[in-house]
């Protein structure tokens, strides 16, 4: 359930999704509130679960995890994949999703043969796809307060019109 923000509340969200590592006298600077008043409203966002915590945003590069990869894993039973995954250090996060799959991971490891050594604990099930991050184009974005309900009624009301194609070859 979404709780009602104000304008302050979402520059204070904004500032620490930002730099988590800002104290509460630079994080009231720069939103323009007393260090009490912030320091309340950030206590608040914590109590109201909007803020779950804050963590360092590791190099896995630097710590030897050459390789980034996303399974896809078809149907599995939620207690042996929770037994794979609390076997699975490796794996930064996993999801129960929707769709042809049913989970899908992110992991981070050494290198091919340490891939190969990953998937066996989860292929040994069920049928899994995988794929090699190349490089992230997003990460950790951070979250902005939803827009308000009218922009996207007038777009689903006025849907966009296809544009005609630029140059190629006309049929005479």
């Amino acid at each position: 359930m979404a709780i009602e923000l104000d304008q302050h509340d979402h520059r204070i969200l904004a500032e620490l999704q930002a730099d988590a590592r800002l104290t509460m006298a630079e994080l009231g600077r720069r939103v323009h509130l007393s260090q009490p008043a912030v320091t309340e409203r950030v206590r608040k966002l914590e109590d109201g679960g909007v803020i779950r915590g804050y963590r360092a945003i590791v190099d896995g590069g630097k710590l030897g995890y050459a390789i980034r990869a996303v399974i896809r894993i078809e149907a599995m039973d939620e207690s042996l994949m929770l037994r794979a995954l609390e076997s699975s250090p490796e794996v930064l996060t996993a999801y129960d999703v929707t769709g042809e799959d049913s989970w899908v991971l992110e992991i981070a490891v050494r290198d091919v043969v340490h891939l190969k050594a990953v998937l066996q604990r989860f292929c040994q099930q069920t049928p899994t796809s995988t794929a090699i991050i190349l490089r992230a184009l997003r990460e950790h974005a951070p979250l902005k307060p939803l827009p308000t309900a009218e922009p996207e009624l007038a777009a689903v009301a006025a849907p966009a019109r296809k544009k005609p194609r630029q140059g190629g070859a006309s049929g005479a």
